[in-house]
């Protein structure tokens, strides 16, 4: 799944509510159940833990060092290429990557460029086989994300340019066009005749 932005500059959050099923919910309904004599025993609840993140691989490049930016060229065009993978470690645990690659010009020349894969692995519990795609693909990119935003606002100040603030990445919208993708290249290739 892939997505180019450009010309980032703002800000914001990355929502937390992995499962949909907060603690306090679920611990009054347990209470609920209990209180009204019902049956103690629910179904499990489904679960998502971070169980470790890391920068995979990091590459900053800044081409014209020591020498500034291009006089009177402005603002660079800043364009950000987005990927997300997954792969499964064993029962219910998987790796998740974030790839961004930032690719900044000025005046067509190349002022810095960066490769980050950021991943994280997380074990999901009790998740519906149904559910379980989307909650890789969207979810837990959505998870990383606030931290691999601060990894490249880091190098590109340490690189001697104002702090790359990412914009929020709508993961759903990729997810989606990953989706159309594949359905796409399934009914493009030549069936095999019967």
């Amino acid at each position: 799944m892939s997505d180019e932005k450009e010309g980032q500059n703002g800000g914001g959050a990355a929502s937390a509510a992995a499962t949909g099923v907060g603690a306090a919910a679920t611990a009054a309904a347990g209470a609920a159940t209990a209180g009204a004599g019902g049956d103690a025993t629910q179904a499990p609840q489904p679960r998502l833990s971070i169980l470790t993140q890391y920068i995979k691989d990091m590459s900053f490049e800044n081409p014209r060092a020591p020498q500034p930016a291009p006089q009177g060229a402005g603002r660079p065009e800043i364009q950000i290429k987005v990927d997300v993978a997954a792969n499964a470690l064993g029962e219910d645990r998987y790796e998740i990557t974030l790839q961004l690659n930032v690719d900044a010009k000025s005046a067509g020349e190349t002022i810095f460029l960066m490769e980050l894969t950021y991943a994280g692995v997380f074990q999901l519990q009790n998740i519906p086989k149904e559910s379980l795609q989307a909650l890789v693909m969207i979810e837990c990119p959505r998870l990383l994300f606030p931290f691999a935003r601060r990894i490249v606002a880091d190098a590109t100040r340490d690189g001697g340019f104002p702090p790359l603030m990412i914009d929020p990445i709508d993961f759903v919208t990729l997810y989606r066009r990953k989706l159309q993708e594949a359905q796409a290249q399934a009914q493009a290739q030549p069936q095999p005749p019967s």
